[in-house]
């Protein structure tokens, strides 16, 4: 008997020492961490005096950014941050995005695309027209760009499926013209 409680009494007293043990830890961690300095909230808040907006669309934003104006002769224009081409041809319907600096479109949308062709009877009837515009102005909303110039050739502006794509970029959320240049005296 005197064994057994010997036993039990020399595992109470181990079981206490790694108690102790890992109270130390415990307490040892935090008294570290209360010794490391806070960092004072004005430093946190000071601005760089020296800051440069990298944002290659900012300008384009505020309206301020170069406008490429080409030749008066030219058709189309190209004074525009984005251009929406949209075309029909016998068998598909396309609109494209282009951008100012490049003559690659930024986005495109056409029922040659199976995803689209595949929801559609006609893959050039007005409701084709429709649904490009529909897909387009959710591309572009998902890409940023909200405005855009579009100016239809005059002999097919009047048609319905025209009429049909430009009514889908709008209720999209697009803005079919850009704001004028702003320029600043210096």
């Amino acid at each position: 008997m005197a064994l057994s409680e010997l036993n039990r009494s020399v595992r109470l007293f181990f079981t206490q020492i790694q108690r102790c043990r890992v109270a130390a830890n415990q307490i040892r961690c935090m008294n570290q961490a209360a010794c490391q300095p806070q960092p004072s909230p004005n430093e946190n808040e000071a601005v760089n005096p020296t800051f440069e907006n990298r944002n290659p669309r900012n300008l384009e934003f505020m309206a301020l950014a170069v406008k490429d104006r080409g030749w008066k002769t030219t058709w189309p224009h190209r004074e525009f941050y984005h251009r929406l081409v949209f075309s029909r041809t016998q068998h598909y319907v396309t609109a494209q995005v282009f951008s100012s600096s490049s003559p690659v479109p930024v986005l495109t949308c056409s029922t040659k695309e199976w995803a689209l062709k595949k929801e559609l009877t006609s893959t050039r009837a007005v409701a084709a027209c429709q649904a490009v515009g529909d897909v387009l102005a959710q591309r572009c909303q998902q890409a940023g760009i909200t405005r855009m110039v579009y100016k239809a050739i005059p002999w097919t502006f009047r048609s319905d499926a025209v009429q049909a794509f430009r009514a889908a970029m709008k209720d999209g959320g697009i803005t079919l013209s850009e704001p004028r240049r702003k320029y600043i005296g210096t």
